[in-house]
């Protein structure tokens, strides 16, 4: 084989080219976007404690700590009704409060909230309530609420399978020029689902106005970060798809907020998507039926509760004078009222209709769920004949 035969089997070059082959790619290759601007910081942003604070709306921290309060006590209420047989399961989001009150109120009414199974408490404090956000743990409901009339997509069970929904909707939206964004949650877990490239390159390749937000709490169930990942941070995932990431103490509330309240404003004025990681700690064991003592130390738990977020903000708060004695007994005085409501009407046991298995699977029923309600209705009709 002569040289240019050789030449020829490693990149193509037009008919009696005569120089020697240089391992540079034609100009092609490059690349549509700088990368520069799109990696993240090289540390999580934070507000509190800085100097940046000082610009910080008083009326949104005290919303903020407000929402925090709330947040912790529908934990820890919701917790207990496990352990009362009144939730068949919960997923915590103790320590996690900052990143779940900042998603909710980083959004417009018109936009749209694309939760996982963790999130109920993003779905209360964007107005969902309380007992409807915990129906599907319940094992009561499909969803528990109308997706539409919140605008708040249901709590989604299955890893990642959530975003590549809000990519869709949020690009539908686009396309028939409605002002609207879509802010899909995940966990550390998973992003290292299928859906979450597939959303992210989706996303980034058709402009669509949707934020992601990790809330990257150490663990998905058992398994460490580490094992997961080789990444500097997960943020830094976004440059292979063309789109910023940030990276943000995820117990800052005031940082969290910031940072999404720009993405959702980048995203709406037609910027496209974001990636944001949040770096938090998921205090609590992963559910009610996990045992966390397995994978992780005591002393790891405490050194974040250091950390709290209620903690944090309370600090700031306090020195600004912001808060006093009395602030805080309201906040925890309708934390508490709130409890109580969400006891009374847990406790109660719902009636629930069996024929609403095929209620709202089709919008129009296909045979095979027509002859399954007809052979249901008649089994109900003969229990009720022979209890009769």
């Amino acid at each position: 084989m002569d040289s240019l035969q050789q030449r020829s089997s490693t990149v193509q070059e037009p008919p009696g080219a005569v120089h020697d082959y240089r391992p540079t790619p034609p100009p092609a290759w490059r690349p549509r976007t700088d990368p520069a601007p799109l990696l993240p910081d090289a540390e999580p942003l934070r507000v509190l404690g800085t100097d940046a604070v000082a610009d910080a709306d008083p009326a949104l921290l005290l919303r903020l700590y407000a929402e925090l309060i709330r947040g912790r006590r529908y934990n820890t209420q919701a917790t207990a009704l496990t352990k009362q047989g009144r939730l068949a399961v919960y997923p915590s989001t103790t320590g996690q409060e900052a990143c779940e009150i900042a998603a909710a109120l980083a959004l417009e009414e018109r936009d749209w909230l694309f939760p996982s199974y963790r999130d109920t408490l993003a779905a209360v404090a964007r107005g969902l309530d309380p007992v409807q956000a915990l129906t599907l743990l319940r094992g009561d409901w499909h969803t528990g609420y109308d997706p539409r009339e919140y605008r708040i997509a249901p709590l989604c069970t299955p890893l990642a399978t959530q975003l590549p929904h809000a990519v869709g909707l949020a690009h539908a939206a686009r396309l028939k020029g409605d002002d609207v964004v879509a802010l899909a949650m995940v966990g550390d877990g998973g992003t290292s689902e299928g859906d979450f490239h597939e959303a992210l390159n989706f996303a980034a390749v058709w402009q669509a106005p949707v934020v992601f937000f990790v809330q990257n709490n150490g663990f998905a169930i058992s398994v460490p970060l580490a094992k997961q990942t080789a990444a500097p941070s997960l943020a830094h995932k976004a440059v292979g798809y063309g789109m910023p990431g940030r990276l943000v103490d995820g117990n800052d509330a005031v940082a969290v907020h910031q940072v999404l309240t720009e993405a959702v404003a980048r995203a709406r004025r037609g910027g496209g998507p974001t990636l944001v990681e949040a770096v938090t700690y998921r205090i609590d064991a992963h559910t009610n039926a996990d045992d966390a003592t397995r994978y992780r130390e005591a002393g790891e738990v405490e050194t974040w509760r250091a950390h709290d977020p209620i903690l944090l903000l309370e600090r700031e708060l306090t020195e600004r004078g912001l808060l006093d004695e009395d602030g805080r007994r309201a906040a925890a005085e309708a934390a508490e009222t709130m409890a109580a409501e969400l006891r009374e009407r847990m406790n109660a046991d719902p009636v629930l209709d069996p024929m609403d298995l095929f209620s709202h699977v089709y919008a129009e029923q296909t045979t095979q769920l027509r002859e399954q309600a007809a052979q249901l209705r008649a089994e109900l009709d003969a229990e009720g004949e022979g209890e009769a």
